[in-house]
Parts: structure tokens; C-alpha cells; sequence
């Protein structure tokens, strides 16, 4: 009985802090996309004490977890908890004729990105990088074939080369998200697994990402 009130409890306390317009708001612009907290503030309208309030109530319920970007260290994202959406995405669903996944090598994440999406959707998808490697990382390869992918044929592009007016643009890296000249349509802060270049880091940002697909494939309808 002690435990089941307290997971009531717990339960109750997610929905008290979800009965502010503006923290519901919040949620539901994070269910898809990772923000920073002046990115919140914009996209409300609030004013910086009032996002703050709000960020610390959510966090305070564990709903919210916050990291520093890697691409500027004074930066921060703010990223939905798994607990915390269930059952709580918006609504509404946006229509798009290409997605287009972006980091600044498009050597993995951005790759890993678009082979997981057109497993999943009937949208076309591209990649590209803001600052393309020479080839894919060997690393992306390998995770690609631990799940039954191939990126053994593809090749980097630059941004410039790939984007079109019409695509929607998902950032997967926080530098990219923070330079590109067109904003994206959706940022995911996926940490870069080049970084500690182990088959854990690779598996974890995979999972990372085919999580989010899942996700925005049930809501992003063909144009």
C-alpha cells in the first residue's frame, strides 16, 4: 500500500506541475525537439525568471534533464524525460516532403539519422554536415551493421549541396543546430559518439536516435 501511494504521489505531482499553461506548452515543444532555455523563452514569449520558474518546477519532478552543448560550453538543451512523455505528445502533426538530418561531419549521427528513418517512413530522407568529414566513421559503419543498416556507400555532403526551401531540417549535433544558417525545424542533442569512439558510445547514440525517429515518424505525415 506504501508503495503504490507513493507512485499515486508521484503520479499527482507530474500533473499538478503540468496544470500551467505554460509548462504544459513546454512539454509539448519538447516532445519533439531539444531546446535551450532562451530557445524556450523565444518560443513563448516569457520572460527569463518565468522560463526558469518553470524549467525548476518540471525538473524538480524529474520531468526535464538538462546538458551543456558541445558545440558552446555556455550553452545548455533542455531534453524530456522518457517518463514524462508517455502519453503526452501534441496532438497536431506536421507534414513534410523531405527530412533532412544534419550534424557538422555528417560522418555519423546525421547518417545513422536518415538510414533509421527511411526504415521507418515513406518520407524521403537526405543527410549532410556543416563541415563534412572525409568519409563515415568507421564506428557508424559498425553500429549500422549491428542492426541490420549499411553505410558502407555513403559519402558526407555539405549542407549547402543537400538542403532544399522545402525539406525539414532535424539537427542531431548541438555545434550544427548552433551555426546553421537556416534554422532547423526540430534539434535533437544527440552527444557525439566520435568523442570516446568506443562501440558503447556508437550503440547509445543509436538507440538515441531511433528512439526520436520512432517518435516523429507517427507524427510527421508526407506533404
Amino acid at each position: 500500500m506504501n508503495s503504490e501511494r507513493s507512485d499515486l504521489e508521484a503520479r499527482a505531482a507530474r500533473h499538478a506541475a503540468l496544470a500551467d499553461p505554460a509548462r504544459l506548452r513546454i512539454v509539448d515543444l519538447l516532445t519533439l525537439s531539444d531546446l535551450s532555455p532562451r530557445e524556450l523563452q523565444d518560443r513563448l514569449g516569457m520572460a527569463s525568471n518565468l522560463i526558469a520558474h518553470h524549467l525548476g518546477v518540471l525538473e524538480r519532478e524529474r520531468m526535464i534533464v538538462r546538458t551543456r552543448s558541445e558545440g558552446d560550453r555556455r550553452r545548455s538543451y533542455v531534453h524530456l524525460t522518457s517518463a514524462a512523455s508517455e502519453g503526452l505528445g501534441p496532438s497536431a502533426s506536421a507534414a513534410a516532403r523531405r527530412v533532412v538530418f544534419v550534424c557538422t561531419g555528417n560522418s555519423a549521427r546525421s547518417q545513422l539519422a536518415a538510414a533509421l528513418w527511411r526504415q521507418r517512413s515513406e518520407i524521403p530522407a537526405a543527410s549532410a554536415g556543416t563541415k563534412p568529414a572525409e568519409r563515415v566513421s568507421p564506428g557508424a559503419i559498425a553500429v549500422a551493421e549491428r542492426h541490420g543498416l549499411d553505410l558502407a556507400g555513403a559519402t558526407p555532403q555539405h549542407v549547402q549541396d543537400v538542403m532544399a526551401d522545402t525539406d525539414f531540417i532535424v539537427t542531431v549535433c548541438d555545434a550544427a543546430h548552433e551555426v546553421l544558417e537556416r534554422g532547423a525545424e526540430l534539434h535533437w542533442s544527440v552527444p557525439a559518439p566520435g568523442a570516446a569512439g568506443t562501440d558503447a558510445a556508437y550503440d547509445a547514440a543509436f538507440d538515441d536516435l531511433a528512439a526520436r525517429v520512432d517518435v516523429l515518424a507517427e507524427r510527421l505525415a508526407p506533404a
